[in-house]
């Protein structure tokens, strides 16, 4: 990891259409869409499940942390100067996560896997369910990945630590998406920070829709861009000094609950 002064935060939101459960053509997409990225960005951001699309079917699709498509976002982390971020099936002695990695340029990998997991899909009877968070130091930022479901649970997302980004990557279904736009903008303002939330589009195999709206808000809950319903990339950079500023003059943040998670 590479801890630096506090500087601002160049972020790129990556939504994509995902192929429903072909890892070579997803990744060979995200290469493209990658390789499209030419200004500099610190942080690179994808979608929940991003190499199949959000599916139960574990045993089949599932992937180990030393194998390819972890090497890729190795690779790309390495080639971009960047961090690299979204999840992936990972099986791991004997039991299946829906799990988001971190890769940094420098080759180290970081962890979340999903607390909640959807059970109006099942993905509990497939799926183990992570037990902690994942709250880790990037050039002087500290970030709070989450994945999709999570941003149902204000109490799991409760910036106790006071994270200055937090991060949810998504399969967020087209019906459910005013409350895609509603919790994010959200868990923005009551957090006191920034808040990147990236999903998919397209039709999964279940026919299910999603049209993106992957997007970034500040501490204000204004939305600083959003990528709407198109295949696409966008990037932000995201203020230091105006984070600051704000939690300087508005310390909500220093009258929140005290509470322990079980």
């Amino acid at each position: 990891m590479n801890n630096e002064s506090l500087t601002d935060l160049r972020v790129a939101l990556v939504q994509s259409d995902l192929v429903w459960e072909n890892i070579p053509a997803n990744l060979e997409a995200f290469d493209r869409q990658l390789s499209g990225i030419t200004s500099p960005a610190d942080m690179v951001i994808l979608p929940e499940m991003f190499t199949t699309g959000f599916t139960n079917n574990a045993p089949q699709l599932a992937v180990k942390m030393d194998g390819a498509a972890v090497e890729w976002m190795r690779q790309h982390a390495r080639r971009m100067d960047a961090l690299v971020m979204g999840s992936m099936i990972i099986e791991e002695a004997g039991s299946y996560y829906n799990r988001l990695i971190a890769a940094f340029p420098d080759g180290e990998l970081l962890t979340y896997d999903k607390r909640h997991l959807f059970s109006l899909m099942h993905e509990q009877d497939h799926y183990s369910a992570g037990r902690s968070r994942l709250i880790f130091e990037y050039k002087g930022w500290k970030i709070f990945p989450l994945i999709c479901y999570d941003l149902r649970f204000p109490v799991w997302s409760r910036n106790v630590e006071l994270a200055d980004l937090m991060i949810y990557v998504a399969n967020w279904p087209e019906k459910r998406q005013f409350h895609w736009n509603l919790l994010l903008n959200a868990r923005a303002v009551e957090n006191q920070c920034y808040v990147a939330g990236v999903n998919r589009i397209g039709e999964d195999g279940g026919g299910v829709p999603h049209n993106g709206h992957s997007a970034v808000y500040d501490f204000w809950g204004n939305e600083l861009v959003s990528a709407k319903n198109l295949q696409t990339v966008v990037s932000v950079t995201l203020s230091r000094p105006a984070l600051d500023e704000h939690r300087s003059r508005f310390g909500f943040w220093k009258d929140s609950d005290t509470f322990e998670i079980r």
